[in-house]
C-alpha cells in the first residue's frame, strides 16, 4: 500500500537565512518504508534541505521521532498532512541539523561520577533528551536525560549520591524544573522515576505568606471572570490529569447547552501544576501559556476536568496573569458546575 504525504517541510541556514520558512512538498511512498526515507525524498527535491547523517532526530507534527518509524505508523497517527522540523528550531544550524553541543554538556554535571556503562546509557537517551516539553519553556533546562542517568547512578547504589543530587539541583534549570512531559513518537513513561528523584533531593512543594495573599488576590480576579448564565459561548475542555469525564461526555454537554466547542493545542499538557512550591516561575509561565492557548482559540469559558488543576489554575490566576503580563479573561469552571449552569440557562 502506499502512502501520499502533503509535506510541510523547514528550512533555515544560519549562514544565509535571518528566519526560517517553510516549503511544501508532495511524496508518495511504501507504507513499509522509514521515516528517513521523507527527508531523502526532500532533498532530492531541493538540494537546500538538510538533516544529519548521525544521531538522526527530528519532528513530525511535534512528536519526535528517529527516522525509523514507517510511514504507515506515521499515517495512522496524523493522516497524511505531515509537518517537519528540527526538534528545536531555535538551535538550527542548517534545517533539521542542529547545534547538540548542550547534550553533552549535560553530562559533564556527573561525568566525574559516570562509569562508561552509565555514558553509553546516558547516550542512548539522546531524542528524550530533545523531547523534553519543559525545554520548551526553559531553554537552560539541563533535561530529562541527565536526570534518569542521576536516577539510575543512585537506584544502583552509586556512593555519590550526596554528590550527584547536588550537581543536578540548580533552583532553577536543574531538578526542580522537571515536569515530565515528553514529545517522543514512540512514548516513554518516567515519571515515576523523576517523581522519586525529586522525593531524593527534598524537593517538597512549600507554602508562604506571599502565596496566601496570591491567592486572595487570585479569587478577586477571578471573580471578574465569572458567567451566570450560558449563552453561545465558545467552551473548551482541558483534561491533562485524567481520563474522567471523558471528552464525548463532555463535549455533548457542551452542545447540548448551545454553546460553541473550542479546541486547542494545550487541552491535554501539563500546566505546572506540579512545579507550584518547587519552581513557580516555571509553574506560572506553563499555566498562562495554556489558558492563553485555550483563550487565543476562541474559547470563553474553560471546563478543567481535574479537580487539583481547577485548584491551581484558581489559587494563582493573579500570578498566572503577572507572569504572562497579559489578563486572561476566562471562567474556570469543574465539569459539574458547567451542568448546573446549563441547567439553569435552559430552564
Amino acid at each position: 500500500m502506499q502512502h501520499t504525504l502533503n509535506v510541510r517541510a523547514f528550512f533555515f541556514n544560519a549562514k544565509t537565512d535571518y528566519l526560517p520558512y517553510y516549503k511544501h512538498f508532495s511524496i508518495t511512498l511504501d507504507a513499509d518504508a522509514k521515516a528517513m526515507e521523507i527527508l531523502k525524498n526532500i532533498k532530492a527535491k531541493n538540494e537546500n534541505f538538510a538533516y544529519p547523517e548521525e544521531k538522526l532526530v527530528f519532528k513530525i507534527n511535534e512528536l519526535v521521532v528517529t527516522g525509523d518509524e514507517t510511514i504507515g505508523e506515521i499515517v495512522e497517527r496524523f493522516s497524511n498532512e505531515l509537518q517537519i522540523d528540527p526538534v528545536l528550531s531555535y538551535r538550527s544550524n542548517h534545517c533539521l541539523v542542529i547545534n547538540d553541543d548542550d547534550f553533552m554538556e549535560r553530562f559533564e554535571l556527573l561525568a566525574p561520577y559516570a562509569s562508561e556503562e552509565d555514558k553509553a546509557y546516558y547516550e542512548s537517551l539522546y531524542a528524550l533528551h530533545y523531547a523534553s516539553e519543559s525545554s520548551k519553556f526553559n531553554h537552560d533546562y539541563i533535561g530529562d536525560a541527565i536526570l534518569l542517568l542521576a536516577h539510575k547512578m543512585i537506584t544502583e547504589g552509586h556512593s555519590a549520591k550526596d554528590a550527584i543530587l547536588e550537581a543536578i539541583s540548580d533552583p532553577y534549570d536543574g531538578l526542580a524544573a522537571c515536569e515530565y512531559e515528553n514529545n517522543l513518537f514512540d512514548t516513554q513513561d518516567h515519571t515515576e522515576s523523576l517523581e522519586a528523584l525529586i522525593t531524593m533531593a527534598n524537593l517538597s512543594p512549600k507554602s508562604s505568606l506571599l502565596e496566601k495573599i496570591s491567592q486572595k488576590l487570585s479569587k478577586d480576579a477571578l471573580a471578574t471572570h465569572s458567567i451566570d448564565t450560558l449563552n453561545g459561548q465558545g467552551v473548551a475542555f482541558y483534561a491533562a490529569h485524567t481520563q474522567t469525564p471523558t471528552q464525548e461526555e463532555v463535549f455533548k454537554a457542551i452542545e447540548a447547552a448551545v454553546c460553541r466547542i473550542v479546541r486547542f493545542g494545550r487541552e491535554r499538557r501539563l500546566c505546572g501544576r506540579s512545579l507550584i512550591g518547587r519552581e513557580e516561575n516555571l509553574a506560572y509561565l506553563k499555566a498562562a501559556t495554556t489558558l492563553l492557548d485555550a483563550l487565543d482559540s476562541g474559547a470563553e469559558v474553560l471546563i478543567v476536568a481535574d479537580d487539583a488543576d481547577l485548584e491551581m489554575f484558581s489559587k494563582h490566576y493573579k500570578a498566572i496573569e503577572k507572569r504572562i503580563g497579559r489578563e486572561i479573561p476566562l471562567a474556570l469552571l469543574s465539569f459539574d458546575t458547567f451542568k448546573q449552569l446549563a441547567a439553569r440557562s435552559a430552564a
